[in-house]
């Protein structure tokens, strides 16, 4: 994303130097008197340093722009002065059309839908009566039509040119919103998902010992065998809910690696990431599946938060017991980091079971993640 930004920077804040490069070629040509040059490069560099400002503020997208109109106003005005008398004197002077063409379309760019149209119309009409004045009174022998034919052809195209890259440029936005929603929407349903699962441990248990410990109590000085059986019950409760609650924190819970993967390849594509997978989950022995789906949960969430992706290939490969399970990605972040905590965390667990993990950036360019475990059944064989 970082990389398309300065792309379409460069794009639609380069259209200002290069607007310029017409009227400095026909100030080069002709040898206008000093002081014509001067008032014609001012009016040049004043509407160039406008469009480049101005560009700068398209970025926020099609009619976000709090642009002055005065100010808008102002520079056409200049603009469509230098039109005005340069196409009178020379027929190099119709290069000049480029200054009130920008700042129409740019014009067309930041200001609200409803005023779209009447800068365009209106302001094409004004240029070309401006021209046709212009070359009418002029000393060149050029017909005043073709002035206005020019303009009518060039602004239109101009407004175009800037509407569509600014769009083009509104359209990406709009999917790294997306991706950036998907990223949360998916570590909110991981935090549901968690939740949910705490609750009916918790609950369950809590409720058992609540109960339990009523009973002791109630059985106290009647019946303290009764009673010690209860409060026996109450600690095996206890130390039940400790362990399952650990290995929720530690993502033990038998979990479907094929939900997993399913959840995955959803979160992806509504992101805009092409999402491929090869392999069958049901494959997998059931021991490995919990380990397997919280490295492609964990690997989903890597490449919505940590990347640039426009592809996501999902891998997985058994054989004799051994599963390897392939998680890669396009559009790596040279500057960030994909080892944190989360992989740090996939480690330890499958060191638990013999296996290991891998994240490494491969000579594409793709960041590859790579689960290695064997079938806890096989390896005691062994």
């Amino acid at each position: 994303m970082a990389r398309l930004r300065r792309a379409m920077w460069w794009v639609l804040v380069g259209f200002g130097p290069v607007i310029a490069v017409l009227p400095v070629i026909d100030l080069l040509r002709h040898p206008y008197p000093f002081a014509v040059t001067l008032l014609a490069g001012a009016a040049l560099a004043i509407v160039t340093a406008q469009h480049v400002r101005w560009m700068r503020d398209a970025m926020r997208g099609l009619g976000k722009s709090d642009v002055s109109h005065l100010e808008l106003a102002t520079t056409f005005a200049i603009a469509l002065a230098a039109w005005g008398y340069m196409v009178s004197q020379t027929r190099g002077g119709a290069l000049w059309l480029v200054l009130p063409a920008a700042v129409i379309a740019v014009g067309v760019v930041l200001v609200r839908t409803s005023l779209r149209w009447p800068v365009v119309v209106g302001g094409t009409l004004v240029t070309a009566a401006v021209g046709m004045a212009g070359v009418a009174w002029g000393v060149t022998d050029a017909a005043p039509w073709r002035a206005a034919l020019a303009t009518v052809i060039v602004i239109p195209s101009a407004v175009f040119a800037y509407v569509f890259q600014v769009w083009l440029w509104d359209v990406v936005l709009e999917v790294d919103r997306s991706r950036a929603a998907a990223g949360a929407l998916a570590v909110a349903e991981e935090r549901l998902r968690f939740a949910a699962d705490l609750h009916d441990i918790q609950g369950h248990h809590l409720q058992a010992i609540a109960l339990k410990a009523e009973l002791a109590e109630r059985l106290v000085g009647r019946d303290d065998d009764a009673a010690r059986a209860n409060a026996h019950d109450v600690a095996e409760l206890a130390r039940t809910a400790l362990q399952e609650t650990r290995e929720v924190v530690l993502g033990y819970r038998r979990a479907s690696l094929q939900t997993e993967i399913g959840n995955a390849v959803g979160i992806l594509r509504a992101a805009g990431i092409e999402a491929t997978v090869s392999g069958e989950a049901v494959d997998v022995p059931a021991p490995l599946q919990p380990l397997f789906a919280a490295l492609v949960r964990e690997g989903t969430t890597n490449v919505l938060r940590h990347s640039d992706a426009t592809r996501c290939i999902l891998e997985l490969s058994t054989s004799d017991g051994k599963v390897i399970v392939r998680l890669r990605n396009n559009g790596v972040r040279r500057k960030s980091t994909m080892d944190g905590s989360g992989l740090a965390g996939l480690r330890e667990r499958f060191a638990d079971l013999g296996g290991q993990v891998q994240g490494e950036i491969d000579d594409d360019g793709w960041f590859d993640l790579v689960g290695r475990a064997v079938d806890p059944a096989r390896r005691a064989a062994r």
